[in-house]
């Protein structure tokens, strides 16, 4: 751009220039460019169209209700009830019309339920996830838990069993040695609904103080750093400044 001013040194001439270049833009703009490509409703009425045109072949949960309803009751009560019933099964409307000739699938395959369920880190920890390789390998998920009220065959009998990565690091913690009932308390419920029903952390200063304060007496405190806890960290709680699970790591 600068090269081609230099052949208009006058300012009225570089004008001219720009206002004919802006005008030759216009034109192709306007005569040049096809109305669809240009009118925004045009396009969205034609995209209605297109997708008016394409074959139903979802029929929704409502119509699997109708004739399923024991199951859906079921289902809306669990895990499960923000799924909907054609997210496992596949497009159900060939069903709906024709329910004896047109079976929805039924996912058996082990690879499916894992799509959710494989452990995955960028998941809530709260979601249930599994390591697909060493969960009961080769067993059909459906052969343990009910798809429709999916609940663990048997209460986990320790906290690993859904906090894998919470264990893996307090195993190399300084923390090891203490159960994970030393610290939060785990209501009956909690194994059951765990995210229904969550178990307690440590409120205040003087329960990390039991082992860390300066004139601590517990037996669990022989050898643990000592603190002042009218000086140390003001008025926050320990773990506000110290991850429990690593306490050697400041947050």
């Amino acid at each position: 751009m600068g090269k081609l001013f230099e052949k208009f040194p006058d300012p009225l001439a570089r004008l001219i220039v720009v206002v004919l270049a802006l005008a030759v833009v216009g034109v192709v703009v306007v005569v040049l460019i096809p109305r669809p490509m240009k009118d925004v409703e045009m396009q969205w009425a034609d995209a209605v169209k297109r997708e008016q045109a394409r074959p139903v072949k979802y029929a929704g949960f409502r119509a699997c209700a109708e004739c399923h309803d024991k199951l859906y009751e079921t289902k809306k009560k669990g895990y499960h009830r923000d799924l909907s019933c054609e997210t496992c099964h596949g497009p159900a409307k060939g069903h709906t019309a024709d329910p004896e000739k047109v079976k929805p699938v039924i996912p058996v395959a082990r690879t499916f339920c894992p799509q959710c369920h494989a452990y995955n880190p960028s998941r809530p920890r709260s979601f249930p996830q599994i390591n697909p390789v060493a969960h009961n390998p080769l067993k059909a998920c459906a052969s343990c838990h009910n798809p429709h009220d999916p609940k663990p065959p048997t209460t986990p009998k320790e906290c690993s069993a859904c906090h894998g990565e919470i264990a893996r690091m307090k195993a190399v913690s300084h923390h090891v040695q203490l159960e994970c009932t030393t610290c939060h308390d785990a209501p009956r419920r909690h194994k059951v609904s765990p995210r229904a029903v969550a178990p307690s952390k440590p409120q205040t200063r003087e329960f990390c103080g039991k082992c860390h304060g300066k004139d601590a007496t517990d037996k669990l405190a022989k050898n643990a750093p000592k603190i002042d806890l009218a000086e140390h960290g003001e008025k926050y709680v320990c773990w506000q400044c110290h991850y429990p699970h690593s306490p050697e790591v400041e947050q």
